[in-house]
């Protein structure tokens, strides 16, 4: 026998046993006991589903919808981001980033050298939970800490982190040194642009003594109307949603028929008072209007001052500024700026 063949043989031996061993099958034995019954798993229309609650946001008419209304905005313009955004203390409410930081770690640890416009994933909590019910929650919906006062306020919703960048960061004349005069040192002086969570509030600006009572509980916050209230109605004619620009049909619920904000012609009211009050400051030399690269731009005159024109000042620049002609808190607005003129306007 030559080696290759032994070589063969000794390959198929194994095979051979197997198959010599398999004889024909015994009849089924009895059958074994059932297996633990497992969960059944949830309809992918309840919601709960992965997939269906991916899809609840990333589909494309709804992320097309919102990315559409914010490039509306004037968050999404990023008009101040250079200027201050990259600053430690400004960057909590001028930057993306910096607001991100602010509310995640408490504090913003230093200058950005890269400060960014606000992204959706900003004021958002975005993939979180992976849950539709609480992904895309806001950031920062803490009540409002002011920050020129000691106190807290609480809108009682969203609005919250509205109030926490718009405020007036600055205490008026009489709480920040009380006295017969007040001292303007800055041609800046003043709350810081935009306190429409102040005015809504009702708290902040200077109340000086004089023929109209202040209101307390009163506009439209006493009303339930809150700034996501008139600011993110139904989105329609370029306003609402995530525009942010208020839409007037928000007021159609307590102002039946209202074509636009000048209801009753309370704002040609109101700015009519604002007129009257920058007339008698520029009178008195509280304000200069000044050239700012070809733009005419009024400024307070430093120097120090009455009291009573110091705190005229801070309402007057703050209540322009609101850019609401009343419409936050209406007899708020008109007494503020009613005692305030009289308070100033010598009398014969």
């Amino acid at each position: 026998m030559t080696l290759k063949r032994l070589a063969l043989l000794l390959l198929l031996l194994p095979m051979l046993a197997l198959w010599g061993c398999e004889g024909d099958q015994g009849p089924a034995g009895p059958a074994g006991a059932d297996g633990q019954d497992g969960q059944d798993g949830q309809d992918g229309q309840d919601g709960q589903d992965a997939i269906v609650s991916c899809i609840e946001c990333h589909n494309t008419d709804l992320q097309n919808a919102i990315v559409l209304q914010y490039a509306r905005s004037q968050h999404a313009l990023g008009e101040y981001v250079d200027y201050a955004g990259g600053r430690s203390s400004c960057a909590r409410c001028h930057s993306g980033n910096g607001f991100r930081e602010y509310w995640d770690t408490g504090a913003v640890d230093g200058n950005l050298m890269q400060p960014s416009p606000f992204l959706c994933g900003d004021c958002h909590m975005i993939h979180t939970t992976f849950d539709a019910a609480n992904d895309y929650a806001l950031r920062a919906s803490d009540e409002v800490v002011w920050s020129h006062v000691v106190g807290t306020f609480d809108f009682g919703d969203n609005s919250n982190v509205c109030g926490n960048c718009h405020q007036a960061r600055t205490a008026e004349p009489n709480i920040a040194a009380p006295g017969e005069t007040f001292t303007i040192t800055s041609t800046h002086y003043g709350p810081h642009h935009g306190a429409m969570a102040n005015v809504l509030a009702g708290t902040g600006f200077a109340e000086i003594a004089g023929s109209m009572t202040y209101p307390t509980g009163g506009g439209h916050l006493a009303a339930g109307m809150t700034c996501i209230d008139c600011h993110m109605g139904t989105y329609s004619d370029g306003a609402g949603g995530h525009t942010w620009w208020p839409n007037v049909d928000a007021c159609g619920t307590c102002h039946a028929g209202a074509s636009d904000f000048d209801i009753n012609g309370f704002q040609t009211e109101i700015q009519g008072l604002l007129d009257d009050l920058q007339a008698q400051l520029f009178a008195l030399g509280v304000i200069e209007q000044v050239d700012e690269d070809g733009v005419l731009m009024w400024e307070p005159v430093t120097g120090t001052y009455p009291m009573a024109q110091a705190r005229a000042y801070f309402n007057w620049i703050g209540l322009t500024e609101d850019r609401s002609l009343g419409v936050h808190n209406p007899r708020y607005v008109e007494a503020l700026l009613t005692n305030s003129l009289e308070a100033i306007t010598p009398t014969e």
